[in-house]
């Protein structure tokens, strides 16, 4: 879990080896169908209408991005030392602890990713549960993420499902072939690199097609062209990725 710039800490113990990526803003996220979908983050973010929002999507379509962004706003929005806030990412539940949830109502705003994760472990949906209700009495402001509607999510739990549907449940739209493309060109301008549309499309065709994963390999790329002082083309794209698919040979580079 993290806290935010300039956090006021909460009780529980939180591990300094989790934490909210610099470049996961609002303004970097591409919007495409999903416009009330961020604007209601982005408005919970700081004014917090709702006590719990439920965020559901497939994968890559930036959940994790958006309760990030949704973390760095929230820290910003405070006077003095800052609005407390914390990011719990459930996907590392094996490294994690129930009693990290402890306290947290007192956070002005708790992001909890990846709630699916937690299925197979009856400890960490009763804790999430009794969070909720904290949650509820403190006046905190929580959203959680997950891969299906609350119904879907595998939760052993029916009280816990029932409360995931109290509050807003948002889901976010998968991005279309354009879309994703023109995410990636957004990336690539956040970060100082022009990513021309063939280069993009070339990524697209020939990388696996989660946004998660081509935004790493645009990290990557970004790396190695400013080391060799070479510009993002098809050529330079190619080799890097040849290089690559040599640990990880399911790439397609035919056409």
């Amino acid at each position: 879990m993290s806290v935010a710039a300039k956090p006021v800490m909460a009780s529980a113990q939180l591990p300094l080896s989790i934490g909210l990526r610099d470049d996961c803003r609002f303004d970097n996220y591409f919007v495409a169908e999903n416009h009330e979908v961020v604007t209601a983050l982005q408005c919970d973010a700081v004014i917090g209408n709702d006590a719990i929002i439920y965020l559901w999507g497939n994968t890559g379509t930036g959940k994790t991005h958006l309760l990030q962004a949704a973390c760095h706003q929230a820290s910003l929005m405070g006077n003095g030392p800052g609005v407390a806030v914390a990011y719990l990412p459930l996907m590392q539940v094996d490294q994690l602890d129930p009693v990290m949830l402890e306290g947290l109502e007192h956070l002005a705003l708790i992001c909890i990713d990846d709630i699916q994760a937690v299925a197979a472990h009856p400890a960490w949906e009763v804790a999430l549960f009794h969070l909720y209700n904290r949650i509820r009495a403190s006046g905190a402001r929580c959203i959680i993420s997950g891969n299906s509607g609350p119904n879907g999510l595998g939760l052993q739990m029916p009280d816990l499902v029932s409360r995931l549907c109290w509050g807003q449940v948002l889901h976010l739209n998968t991005l279309d072939d354009g879309a994703v493309m023109s995410a990636l060109q957004l990336r690539a301008h956040h970060r100082g690199l022009d990513l021309p549309e063939e280069v993009a499309r070339f990524l697209w065709r020939h990388h696996p097609r989660d946004m998660a994963s081509l935004f790493a390999l645009l990290e990557r790329l970004d790396r190695d062209s400013l080391a060799a002082q070479r510009r993002l083309t098809i050529p330079f794209v190619k080799t890097f990725m040849l290089t690559d698919a040599r640990e990880t040979p399911n790439h397609d580079l035919a056409g």
